[in-house]
């Protein structure tokens, strides 16, 4: 769930253990609702740490797919006002010019020198221009995260937004490299991104993800690939796409269990909303069933009958003899045999009313030709 995605972000990192990490793995049909869970974790991750309930003094987002006016905005609407945003976040502005060209232009005009890093006219946006190297970067997310006020040791969580934008400029071993050095560093307290895997091949993005703790993905709320002939031209399908997704939530705990949730996420306006839905899960599950010619289920009936059968080897006393039936002889082959020795297969034992019954084990050779030590423990070679 996002408080539980939420709460592992706010409670941070242990002595001698990496940072906590969130990978949020979205697809093209769930573009919005991605942007929009990213907005929601950092606004969470940036109200816990400006409230003091974090382990964080502050959060840092490396902003590559939306502008850093998006995030103060949404931050804004969800109650920070200006002194705990300069406070409490620090924004590395990788959008507006990533690779220098508006800096170039700029400077071929006024004839003025250009830097790598410029800070704009906002107090918490640093403009970055070098995206290709990948530890500038690093360097640049730490400086700015060195940069919160505190008492003792300052942690701070760090946002990527998003990791696909980053492959664009940079190799995946760079940018692994760059995810695990962060989550190593012994200032930062967690660490959450977005990545776009349907834009990438398959073992891409299981690598990002093995570099996380958290996983969560969004996924369209009516999926249907084995009738995607008669979703394609319904209508409420496609508004229920555009109005909810699915938010599954895997978290891997210390213990190494692994605990699955699964939430809505509901477009209200500008924001979004969580909602737990365990009743439409288990639709959801019941509707994978395969759709045969039978039936899979018992009648009341049915059920009964299977009730009332007496099972080969289930002793029914009622205060008559209880026979055991050692399955090799017909149980009227055995009454009919008039000779029966200690080894017979059939044995009476009569239950005196007054004592307790007590088990008895009989042990029945299966032929005259086994060998007299052929009942020992057949392992007994074996050097275990």
């Amino acid at each position: 769930m996002a408080e539980a995605a939420v709460r592992c972000l706010r409670d941070g990192r242990l002595d001698g253990e990496h940072a906590p990490a969130l990978a949020v793995a979205s697809t093209l049909q769930c573009g919005p609702f991605a942007a929009r869970a990213m907005l929601h974790l950092a606004a969470a991750v940036a109200s816990q740490a400006a409230a003091g309930k974090a382990q964080a003094r502050g959060l840092v987002i490396v902003a590559f797919d939306r502008s850093p006016e998006v995030y103060l905005n949404f931050m804004r609407r969800r109650g920070l006002d200006e002194k705990s945003l300069n406070r409490c976040v620090r924004i590395l502005d990788c959008y507006s010019d990533p690779i220098g060209w508006k800096q170039k232009i700029i400077s071929e005009q006024q004839e003025e020198c250009s830097v790598d890093m410029c800070s704009t006219n906002k107090e918490n946006v640093t403009i970055f221009r070098s995206v290709k190297d990948v530890d500038k970067v690093m360097c640049s997310t730490v400086d700015l995260g060195r940069g919160f006020e505190g008492e003792g040791k300052i942690y701070f969580s760090v946002a990527v937004d998003s990791i696909s934008s980053m492959l664009r400029h940079a190799s995946v071993s760079s940018i692994s490299s760059f995810l695990s050095n962060l989550r190593s560093h012994d200032q930062i307290s967690s660490i959450f991104w977005l990545i776009h895997s349907d834009l990438h091949e398959p073992k891409i993005s299981r690598a990002f993800e093995c570099l996380s703790t958290m996983v969560a993905s969004l996924e369209p709320a009516v999926v249907d690939s084995v009738h995607e002939e008669e979703i394609t031209g319904n209508v409420s399908s496609l508004e229920e796409n555009y109005s909810k997704a699915k938010f599954n939530f895997r978290l891997k705990r210390r213990n190494g269990r692994v605990k699955h949730l699964y939430e809505e996420l509901h477009a209200e306006g500008n924001d979004v909303g969580f909602v737990s839905a365990p009743s439409i899960s288990t639709e959801v599950n019941q509707s994978l069933l395969p759709k045969v010619q039978f039936n899979l289920e018992l009648s009341d009936k049915e059920r009964n009958d299977k009730a009332n059968v007496v099972l080969p080897f289930e002793h029914q006393g009622k205060g008559e003899p209880i026979r055991i039936y050692d399955g090799r002889r017909s149980l009227q082959e055995a009454q009919q045999d008039t000779n029966l020795t200690a080894s017979s297969l059939l044995d009476e034992v009569k239950l005196p009313k007054s004592a307790a019954p007590k088990g008895e084990i009989h042990y029945i050779r299966d032929s005259d030709d086994e060998q007299p030590d052929s009942d020992e423990d057949p392992d007994d070679d074996l050097d275990i």
